[in-house]
């Protein structure tokens, strides 16, 4: 719920250039994140591995992201954020590096892991960072910088990385992220400022926001931001060979589905931002009941190369629709542990994108072909809705969110509404 006093113009028009700093060390991350779905055959021939193997190192990624999400953010409650980001940063674009020059298939791996450490560490405490920078009534905006050089990265970094992949080589792609990781370092050190870290009442107690995971509701949001996150990267992993060797498009044809699953996410986010607020868990289970249909469609047509196309992009829209929804239902059951409540959800969507892959890999391996991928996908999209079902009828039960480990009386807020 906004303040009475909104801001004026000028306030509103204001945002800190260090915000759009974090935005594009975030495309970084967001682009080494997922550009392994374009790159994945050149990179399995060249390392002499399977294709599902080769997906693994996507599950690596998501692992890292998964450790370190809850256990770098409670690790750095009370250290200096700006000297935090310099060092993840640091060891990011080290890690880029290190997959770039990897000899074997087991250092890429474990590159990807130490990578998603810090750019798990990242987003928890850049995050914090970024609405420090800002007054209230701008915490979303900035949030949205950050989030939007994500989806920038779905958009022009995962298709770039495909054609580096394909025209120069794969370890161009992590050449190419390293420099990026470069750039953001240098905008950090240069214009992030100082913040100190919150003292008295503000002060972040770790024991307190723990007390969170005492709510069935915080288990049941985790689980379906899991199982959303599951369907889309089992599919999405495997994408590119779905693509070539089940639809027999040309891997040229590659970047440019990437991308068009990359615009569809941005719309999807931008109709999830618009609608999750006033009608959360409609939105909940709209958007992932669409991309159950989606998968399962999919399924059935992935050797028509226009409709393997189409569905990707509507893949796209249906799974990002979720994803406003999905961390503001975190927030509400985890109201008084901000600083968790946000490692928690993403944690769970790495919990998601490592099981996604690992779970597509294994039908691939049993022979079951590329469409058992999308089937997989369906029946873990569907899985999320029985669960949001579940907290949708518990909420009802309880009629109001459940707020847990708070050191003051709030009074309860109807789902979807937003807080001051």
């Amino acid at each position: 719920m906004p303040p009475p006093d909104m801001p004026s113009p000028a306030e509103r028009a204001r945002m800190p250039i260090a915000v759009y700093v974090l935005g594009l060390s975030v495309f970084a991350l967001g682009t080494s994140e997922f550009m392994l779905s374009g790159i994945l055959q050149p990179l399995a021939r060249d390392l002499h591995v399977s294709i599902p193997q080769a997906g693994l190192l996507v599950s690596a990624f998501a692992i890292g992201m998964v450790v370190g999400a809850p256990v770098l953010a409670a690790a750095t409650l009370r250290l200096p954020r700006r000297t935090t980001l310099i060092t993840l940063l640091a060891v990011f674009g080290l890690g880029q590096v290190a997959g770039a020059v990897a000899p074997s298939y087991g250092v890429l791996f474990a590159s990807r892991v130490v990578s998603a450490l810090a750019c798990a560490g990242f987003w928890a405490v850049g995050a914090a960072v970024a609405v420090s920078l800002v007054p209230v009534t701008a915490r979303a905006r900035a949030m949205a910088v950050m989030v939007g050089g994500l989806s920038i990265a779905n958009i022009a970094g995962v298709p770039a990385g495909a054609l580096l992949g394909q025209h120069a080589g794969w370890r161009a792609a992590f050449w190419a992220v390293a420099g990026l990781a470069a750039v953001g370092l240098v905008g950090v050190i240069a214009l992030v400022p100082f913040t100190a870290v919150p003292t008295g009442d503000d002060r972040p107690q770790l024991r307190r926001e723990l007390a969170i995971y005492k709510d069935k509701q915080v288990w049941l949001a985790l689980t379906a931001t899991a199982m959303n996150g599951a369907a889309v990267f089992a599919l999405f992993s495997y994408l590119s060979p779905l693509l070539t060797d089940t639809a027999g498009l040309a891997e040229s044809w590659v970047p440019t589905v990437l991308a068009l699953f990359g615009v569809g996410a941005l719309i999807g986010t931008f109709l999830g931002g618009r609608f999750a607020d006033a009608h959360l868990f409609r939105m909940l289970f709209v958007g992932i009941s669409a991309s159950t249909t989606v998968l399962a469609v999919l399924a059935l047509t992935a050797h028509s190369p226009v409709a393997a196309i189409g569905l990707s992009l509507l893949l796209g829209v249906t799974a990002f629709a979720t994803a406003p929804a999905l961390n503001a239902r975190m927030f509400n059951v985890a109201n008084a542990a901000p600083t968790l409540a946000g490692a928690t959800t993403t944690a769970a969507f790495n919990i998601g994108n490592t099981l996604g892959p690992w779970l597509g890999g294994l039908v691939i391996g049993a022979g079951w072909g590329y469409p058992a991928v999308a089937w997989t996908g369906a029946a873990l999209a569907a899985v999320a809705v029985g669960t949001t079902a579940v907290a949708f009828r518990l909420h009802r039960a309880t009629n109001h969110s459940r707020l847990v480990a708070s050191s003051t009386v709030v009074a309860p807020v109807p789902e979807g509404a937003e807080r001051p």
